[in-house]
């Protein structure tokens, strides 16, 4: 193997050590805002507090996922009291689904203790060293971008 396929390898490990923690990081989050919220369903709830109201015809488009599982998973969350269903003013056949305020609070304060965390664990990088780490995951994410 070249020395370009070694470090490629190595970048090939390195992203999946990555990819493992942020599931455990998603597992953990959908527990901390409801202790019955799916892993699955806390991503979608991510997607309407950054992006909604939308429709759930959306959210199919976004996650590239069939209708009945977003369904179910929009189920869930509105059976937490995490999402709430208002009319589309746009269409008054259609729905928009929107975080609650209780939900928007909790999302908050999870976001809030994993930015302590991640501050307590890089205390010892240098505001540089985020940024060179910001950037060259950027680009890394612009290069696979199809």
């Amino acid at each position: 193997m070249t020395q370009r396929g070694e470090v490629l390898a190595a970048l090939e490990g390195e992203v999946g050590v990555l990819i493992h923690r942020v599931r455990r990081v998603i597992v953990e989050r959908a527990q901390a805002v409801h202790p019955e919220l799916s892993a699955s369903s806390y991503l979608l709830l991510g997607q309407l507090a950054e992006h909604g109201p939308l429709r759930s015809s959306t959210l199919v488009d976004t996650f590239g996922i069939d209708k009945g599982a977003v369904s179910r998973q929009i189920r869930q969350l509105v059976e937490l009291d995490l999402v709430e269903r208002r009319p589309d003013p746009e269409d008054g056949r259609a729905q928009l689904l929107a975080v609650t305020d209780a939900a928007r609070e909790a999302m908050a304060e999870v976001a809030g203790q994993r930015r302590k965390l991640l501050a307590d664990r890089l205390a010892d990088w240098t505001e540089a060293d985020l940024r060179e780490l910001v950037g060259a995951l950027a680009r890394y994410n612009r290069s696979l971008t199809d």
